[in-house]
């Protein structure tokens, strides 16, 4: 039920912002996008500036799958665009999304960071970062692994490990490792923590400054959004960022992405606009603008994010974290993290 009333809502929205979706062209497109309006909506009206194509969108925190599943054939979805890697995969394996081929796509996405099937695209990268109090720890040249070490005892915040992201990182270590052996780090994360597994990836910072804990789990978007925030600024300056696995594979990275609708009415145009948003323009107003790293190799990433130092990302496929994600799930509940 609360998928229908946000959608709902959304829909009135999208109607009063947009333009009724009945009443567009026949060529304009429809976008159901998980990410915000302030990071999506520049990138569209330029598309638009550029080809003419206008662009309707819908947009929402949860519940696409099931309002494309709903809508079946007479759905007006043309592409849709995902926060992060778990809702490409809710996409693929419920059949809301077809293959892609385009040469533009393959060329500027690597390998890594696309379906091997061509059904899903990554548009940017954010690095599972862990963060360290200035003033009680100092920078950190550390392995997610040692987060189950004694130095660690009492010192480690997180969000709920159910979330998305960090159900991510535990299938990345499950490819990595094992799931025996991933059971056991995670147990003595757990055994780690300074407190039970609440809030979101900001509020792990503001602990961290507050003296709740030492070192927290996070995205690296975050910090940029908080260094920008009068309010949150002040949480930021009291830890350093960290990019884990340095010496060896390198940083956990999740990433988020796109697809072209099942029944996409502009399959054609659909594609344009999914070339687009991997070109040089797009890749860069995303980096701009919300902070994460352009999946496009050649598209630097903002001065501010340059500024963090560059990184060594884990060349693990993007795709390995689903065939990963139900065995992190069942670890967690084995060893009930967040309890």
């Amino acid at each position: 039920m609360k998928s229908l009333k946000s959608f709902a809502l959304l829909g009135l929205a999208a109607v009063s912002s947009m333009g009724s979706i009945a009443a567009q062209a026949a060529d304009d497109l429809t976008v159901y996008s998980y990410r915000q309006a302030f990071l999506v909506e520049p990138i569209l009206e330029q598309f638009t500036k550029d080809t003419g194509i206008k662009v309707n969108v819908v947009f929402a925190k949860d519940g696409i799958a099931e309002r494309i599943a709903r809508e079946g054939r007479l759905s007006p979805a043309d592409v849709v665009l995902t926060s992060d890697f778990s809702r490409l995969m809710e996409l693929v394996e419920k059949d809301l999304v077809v293959d892609v081929k385009s040469d533009m796509l393959s060329s500027n996405i690597p390998e890594q960071y696309r379906s091997p099937d061509n059904d899903w695209y990554a548009l940017t990268m954010r690095v599972r970062n862990v963060y360290s109090s200035k003033d009680r720890v100092g920078k950190l040249d550390l392995n997610y692994e040692d987060l189950a070490s004694e130095q660690y005892k009492g010192k480690i915040c997180t969000r709920s490990f159910k979330h998305p992201y960090n159900i991510a990182l535990v299938a990345s270590m499950i490819a990595h490792h094992g799931e025996a052996e991933t059971k056991t780090w995670l147990e003595g994360v757990k055994a780690n923590l300074a407190r039970k597994p609440q809030g979101n990836d900001r509020a792990q910072v503001k602990a961290v400054k507050e003296g709740l804990c030492d070192v927290a789990i996070g995205n690296s978007y975050y910090f940029g959004k908080m260094l920008t925030d009068p309010k949150q600024k002040s949480w930021a300056d009291a830890v350093y960022i960290n990019f884990p696995n340095q010496k060896n594979r390198g940083s956990h990275i999740n990433v988020s992405g796109m697809a072209l609708a099942k029944f996409a009415p502009n399959k054609d145009n659909a594609i344009k606009l999914m070339e687009f948003l991997s070109s040089d323009v797009a890749q860069k107003s995303y980096a701009e603008v919300n902070m994460e790293y352009p999946v496009k190799a050649d598209v630097a990433p903002s001065e501010m994010v340059a500024s963090w130092g560059s990184f060594k990302a884990d060349d693990l496929p993007i795709y390995k974290l689903a065939e990963n994600h139900q065995a992190a799930v069942k670890l967690l509940d084995e060893v009930k993290f967040d309890l």
